[in-house]
């Protein structure tokens, strides 16, 4: 469970309430992803940047890279103009909240502060990566121009670590970020509806849900087959789709009888696992085939083992029913050069 200080280290200014959007907005026509921090500087009210001796010089000292930006100077080093001539400490926030996002690795790139109509009480909005991510980065931003004012050390890479951390944490998938980025391209709204790959695009009657590479248009009865390698190779058969011979076994009393029967080079894998788990390729003798059955049965009750056939792996994208792309699949592998070998245990091979 994520814990956040809703006090600053010095007590100069109080977070009221911080909300995520991600959606349609008040403050912005093309950003739905916002993070809407209320904050009441308190006393700094009364003391924009340029009247806090050394602000100036201590926040290009901490964040150099903020030269980058303009602000609404429309210049490069635009901010480091506004926290020189005076700018509030919203206004500073806000900033930083982004910075040290992007030193993480997320781009968010809109940023606003805007009063709430009550004296030293601001709205301070900025585009965030993922919401823990976002939440954080506004609290510590607030630290950080606590520690700024104060003029006291602040070790900020603690800051950025955590931040790409709980972003590589909520980020969506490879398969699932690229459809959401393709539909944020073509002006499709997209909502994520759990902390997982479930994605609605769309509102109301023309909304779709996704998750991952499953639509909401895809049959169960379809992904039941997809998600058994034994079914799918049946369906695959039945089509005269060459195959290769195997059979399911349970138990390792099972195992040297169809070694026997199907002989070498075998593939030994769980009968329903994914994305590679407990695979081993290629396997030449008895002793690795009993390691690569155990292996395997720490993922599924059954384990299928199948003649090894060489040649290239590719996956292939159709849509609608037409070819639209295919990528060679390559497995993690290491070429040496023969000399070191006899340091390293002998194992059978892992896909």
């Amino acid at each position: 469970m994520l814990c956040y200080m809703e006090q600053t280290p010095h007590d100069c200014m109080r977070i009221e309430n911080v909300n995520v959007l991600n959606g349609p907005n008040y403050w912005s026509i093309r950003w739905r992803q916002l993070i809407v921090m209320t904050l009441d500087l308190e006393e700094l009210e009364e003391l924009p940047t340029n009247r806090i001796p050394g602000f100036h010089e201590r926040i290009k000292s901490l964040l150099p890279s903020m030269i980058t930006h303009q602000c609404s100077e429309g210049v490069e080093g635009g901010f480091f103009i506004r926290v020189h001539d005076g700018t509030w400490m919203g206004h500073v926030i806000e900033h930083i909240a982004l910075e040290i996002q992007s030193l993480a690795g997320i781009e968010a790139g809109f940023g606003r502060t805007r009063g709430t109509g009550k004296h030293g009480q601001y709205h301070v909005v900025y585009a965030y990566g993922t919401p823990q991510a976002g939440k954080y980065a506004g609290y510590a931003a607030v630290r950080i121009a606590e520690a700024l004012v104060a003029g006291t050390p602040y070790d900020i890479q603690v800051d950025v670590e955590r931040i790409r951390e709980l972003w590589e944490e909520e980020k969506l998938g490879p398969t699932t970020g690229t459809i959401v980025e393709e539909a944020v391209s073509r002006n499709i709204p997209f909502l994520r509806l759990d902390g997982g790959s479930y994605i609605q695009l769309g509102y109301g009657k023309k909304q779709q849900r996704i998750e991952a590479s499953i639509t909401c248009r895809t049959s169960n009865i379809a992904v039941d087959i997809a998600g058994c390698k034994l079914r799918t190779k049946k369906v695959l058969d039945e089509n005269y789709i060459p195959v290769p011979h195997g059979k399911v076994i349970r138990r390792q009393e099972e195992l040297k009888e169809v070694v026997e029967e199907l002989g070498y080079p075998l593939v030994i894998k769980p009968s329903d696992a994914n994305h590679g788990k407990g695979v081993t390729t290629n396997l030449y003798d008895y002793e690795c085939c009993v390691t690569a059955f155990m292996f395997a049965k720490q993922f599924a009750p059954t384990v299928i083992v199948e003649q090894y056939i060489e040649g290239d792996d590719y996956r292939v994208l159709l849509i609608n029913n037409k070819f639209i792309a295919a990528a060679k699949r390559s497995p993690a592998h290491v070429t040496g050069d023969g000399l070191c070998a006899c340091l390293l245990p002998v194992l059978p091979p892992f896909y």
